[in-house]
């Protein structure tokens, strides 16, 4: 029996909500209606098949990256190991920490492909890619634990800078993390970007050895991790103020040399109710309407 995707207008009459398996995308655009016609089109045509090009090579993308080589053939699959070959020379990364948001760019390049857009993201449980014409911005909230809700902080990407994909990670989020970052939400120039920066990062804020820190194989958890035996925290218990800081102190220096490798725009790094900020990332009151970045859902708000 053949498996078809879910594909409906949300109730606003705005959104195009896409689903298939994992895969669980709310988008929006804007722009003349005809336009947007097309693009939601276009979204959905481009969507329907694509977890199966994914599954097809599923044991490759769950193996370490090749940091020089690709045999990977899907354009989706391909910009993934894109994504996190400059990481894999000297850390385990496989092309599976870049696939939420290499799904939201893909679809959003297929929008584009179709239609003039002022404005338009795909949203892929938090991972996003971002569309900007003209004036146009978006104002994104950042989440202090993508478990919960609530909004930390804003930041506004405007039309006329690079960042065109957010990310977050953190070991509360849908994928496990080799660190104990609450969250860490990555802006750069693609969402695919973003994704794998996301993983990096996280996994940098960590305090190897500490004896309050809980940690499992991941496949334990789920036995086709890609992570293999490799340990991910499940839990963290009492730090000490200056522990806190230590871990922070290390997410936020591997960010600073991705920042300044042109790998990402800006980064915020969350443990314990501290916050470290690196780069193109606002630390404004939280808007009424922010775009929130969050892994655990697509509760976005236009």
């Amino acid at each position: 029996m053949t498996r078809l995707p879910q594909i409906a207008l949300l109730p606003d009459g705005k959104r195009l909500h896409l689903q298939d398996g994992p895969i669980d995308l709310i988008i929006e655009a804007k722009g003349r209606e005809a336009d947007i016609r097309l693009a939601y089109k276009a979204a959905a045509e481009r969507f329907t098949g694509l977890l199966d090009e994914l599954c097809a090579e599923l044991p490759l993308l769950r193996s370490a990256a090749d940091p020089h080589h690709c045999a990977l053939n899907g354009v989706a699959a391909r910009r993934m190991h894109a994504a996190v070959a400059p990481f894999a020379g000297d850390c385990f990364i496989t092309p599976m920490a870049a696939v939420a948001g290499s799904v939201a760019e893909e679809i959003l390049g297929a929008m584009l492909r179709a239609a003039t857009l002022d404005r338009a993201y795909v949203n892929n449980g938090g991972d996003i890619a971002l569309h900007l014409a003209g004036g146009e911005q978006f104002s994104i909230g950042l989440m202090d634990r993508p478990d919960r809700h609530g909004v930390m902080r804003t930041t506004t990407v405007d039309a006329d800078m690079p960042v065109r994909g957010i990310a977050t990670s953190g070991r509360h989020g849908r994928s496990f993390s080799l660190g104990i970052a609450d969250a860490v939400t990555v802006l750069a120039r693609s969402a695919s970007q973003a994704d794998a920066a996301a993983t990096v990062i996280a996994n940098a804020v960590d305090l190897p050895g500490h004896p309050a820190i809980v940690r499992i194989p991941a496949d334990e958890l789920q036995p086709d991790s890609d992570l293999g035996m490799r340990l991910v925290t499940r839990d963290v218990g009492p730090l000490a103020e200056h522990e806190v800081e230590q871990a922070l102190d290390a997410g936020a220096a591997r960010a600073r040399v991705l920042l300044m490798s042109g790998l990402i725009e800006g980064a915020a790094l969350r443990l314990l109710g501290e916050t470290r900020l690196v780069g193109a990332i606002g630390s404004e009151a939280p808007a009424p309407h922010a775009f929130h970045a969050r892994t655990i859902n697509n509760m976005l708000q236009a």
